[in-house]
């Protein structure tokens, strides 16, 4: 997809000449990304830093506009699967960003599992569910997260 650039997170805080410490833009995009899509679950900084160590994050811009991000876990205690989690800001769905960016989270959960590929919705993303069918994923569970309101749906891809 022309134009389209997907960027691993950076976490490089450095110090800069003035005495300023520098937080990478991609972190904060990533944050920036997953809090609009899941504003149930925000997270903060500290908590996308832990998430770094144990799972690819990626960012998506459009030349210079961000679009989206994703997560790709690997398999765990809890699941034999990888987990795949491309996210897309509303006003840029449905120009094959989501797309691009899930194929990509696609190839790398393959590399990382031969058990599977899951997805975790938020219930009430209604574009992110159609998407995850679509694309051959079928509801495994619906779990609630403790003080949440919105359930998560778990799918598997169907292969």
């Amino acid at each position: 997809m022309p134009g389209l650039r997907i960027v691993p997170v950076q976490d490089d805080n450095t110090m800069q000449d003035d005495n300023t410490m520098q937080d990478d833009s991609t972190l904060l995009d990533w944050q920036r990304v997953h809090n609009e899509i899941i504003p149930t679950a925000p997270l903060s900084v500290d908590e996308i830093r832990e998430r770094a160590g144990r799972n690819v994050l990626e960012v998506a811009y459009d030349g210079d506009l961000l679009v989206g991000n994703s997560t790709v876990r690997p398999p765990s205690e809890d699941t034999t699967a990888a987990t795949v989690i491309a996210r897309v800001l509303p006003e840029y769905r449905r120009r094959g960003f989501g797309e691009a960016i899930y194929q990509r989270c696609l190839a790398r959960a393959r590399e990382l599992s031969t058990a599977g590929v899951e997805t975790h919705i938020l219930a009430s993303n209604e574009d992110g569910l159609r998407f995850a069918k679509a694309h051959g994923f079928v509801e495994v569970e619906t779990y609630l997260l403790p003080g949440d309101t919105i359930p998560f749906v778990e799918l598997r891809l169907d292969e």
